[in-house]
């Protein structure tokens, strides 16, 4: 697969994935609604990475990813990615998805959506294919 190829699949699942997050916040699903939001935020990610011609790592978390993406990382970026890294949800033990599921409000997850959709946003605009 060409390089332009795996950039154009990495932001075609990214996208989808914002509207899957976007259509569980509105069934109320937050806790799901933010994991998808790691995940898009991830692909996008491995997009930028493509487009600058490197090998993406096989990780879940998002400083690392950033960091190869050449994203500009502050204290306050660190934080932000550090903590929508644990949304991933996946592979975590029953204790912690009901303590994330209860964490997951729909005020902390309308905050952490708007975070999020932001850095989306400024992923997707440096891309060039």
């Amino acid at each position: 697969m060409s390089s332009k190829q795996m950039i154009k699949n990495w932001l075609l699942k990214a996208k989808k994935d914002v509207e899957t997050a976007k259509d569980l916040y509105k069934l109320k699903h937050y806790d799901w609604c933010l994991f998808i939001w790691h995940l898009a935020i991830e692909k996008a990610l491995k997009a930028k990475i493509a487009s600058l011609e490197k090998e993406y790592l096989f990780t879940h978390k998002l400083i690392n990813l950033a960091k190869l993406a050449e994203y500009p990382i502050n204290k306050e970026t660190l934080e932000q990615l550090r903590e929508i890294t644990s949304f991933n949800i996946e592979a975590r033990y029953d204790d912690y998805k009901l303590s994330f599921y209860k964490k997951a409000t729909q005020e902390y997850t309308s905050k952490w959506i708007k975070i999020c959709d932001s850095f989306f946003k400024l992923i997707i605009e440096s891309i060039h294919e």
